[in-house]
């Protein structure tokens, strides 16, 4: 297989160990890895493919059922485009590559099954500092193979659903597809919504203003630990001296030099720098998807509404399952 720029393998996370220091890691954009694994008939927090950007070559050696999803990075089997957000039937042979990203920056790649691969402290999420999980703690190269138990159950029965379906390319896919009313929306200008920080009293009225006002270019100094964002420097009212405190996805750090860290999948553990704002989980998707050089703002909330949008997009997840289930019996 081709690498690409960033292709690692991340199921859901390594939780329970930040105490030690030993961060979550998994996927950039969880709801796109847990539709992903749906459609294929795995557990939702199975391991898959994350790519970034640039996609790899993948070469199948045998049949299989796999499902893209999150940014569009023109996935295609065969030479042909194929549509994401779907089950597909590759036939053993056939080749996966990506052509030129449309929207968003990261893609997942389930297979029915996921891979055989030992856990590191219950997980197979790679991380990539520390040389863990994954396969062999280390983003994927040309010339890795990847074993795959077999489809499960509900994956077999979707192969054999597809086995009647006309196969152009090498390849089936269903004809229904995730409604993109249920999806993270991925724009050329990204919104996100944030709750104050533990700090955010700290920072001058100019700079609060200049916090929810202005629009953030994500620079290339960039990766799966947090965002750099480019604008206007953002400042405290007076020095202020402050204990490491805990970080999550999502946290906005500043700084001395003012430009904002958005900490991402990657993060570490605990911070010390004045955390002006939280990105709320119903938005991790939108943050993860932003490619490097494009813009970003920031709009208030209050934590009911973060409540009410993290209960509502979990409300979503579930009908998605129910109506993959449907599908599939049908």
């Amino acid at each position: 297989m081709g690498s690409g720029l960033l292709t690692t393998i991340q199921d859901a996370g390594r939780f329970g160990y930040r105490k030690e220091g030993i961060i979550v890691s998994g996927p950039m954009d969880a709801v796109a890895l847990r539709i992903a694994n749906l459609l294929v008939g795995n557990e939702e927090r199975a391991a898959a493919l994350e790519t970034t950007f640039l996609g790899p070559k993948i070469y199948f050696e045998a049949d299989h059922l796999l499902a893209i999803t999150g940014g569009d990075l023109t996935p295609m089997l065969n030479g042909e485009k194929v549509k994401m957000w779907r089950p597909i039937r590759v036939s053993a042979g056939s080749l996966l590559q990506f052509s030129a990203p449309k929207q968003g920056s990261r893609a997942y790649v389930a297979i029915s099954g996921s891979f055989t691969l030992p856990k590191v402290l219950g997980s197979y999420a790679t991380f990539l500092r520390a040389n863990i999980g994954g396969f062999q703690g280390r983003a994927l190269q040309v010339g890795d193979e990847l074993i795959c138990p077999g489809a499960t159950s509900v994956g077999e029965q979707m192969l054999q659903n597809l086995a009647y379906k006309p196969s152009i390319g090498g390849f089936g896919q269903t004809s229904w597809t995730i409604p993109p009313r249920l999806l993270p929306a991925l724009q050329t200008r990204s919104t996100v919504r944030v709750l104050k920080g533990p700090e955010y009293a700290w920072f001058t009225q100019a700079s609060q203003e200049a916090f929810w006002n202005q629009e953030f270019i994500v620079t290339t100094d960039s990766d799966r630990m947090g965002y750099r964002l480019q604008g206007e420097p953002l400042r405290l009212q007076e020095p202020q001296e402050m204990i490491s405190s805990a970080v999550a996805f999502g946290t906005i750090q500043v700084p001395p030099e003012g430009h904002p860290i958005a900490l991402l999948a990657d993060h570490q553990t605990t911070g010390g720098y004045p955390r002006i704002g939280q990105v709320i989980t119903a938005d991790f998707s939108t943050l993860a998807q932003v490619p490097m050089g494009q813009k970003i703002c920031f709009r208030e909330v209050t934590l009911p509404e973060a409540h009410f949008l993290y209960i509502q997009q979990e409300q979503q997840m579930q009908a998605i399952k129910q109506a993959i289930g449907y599908k599939v019996r049908f």
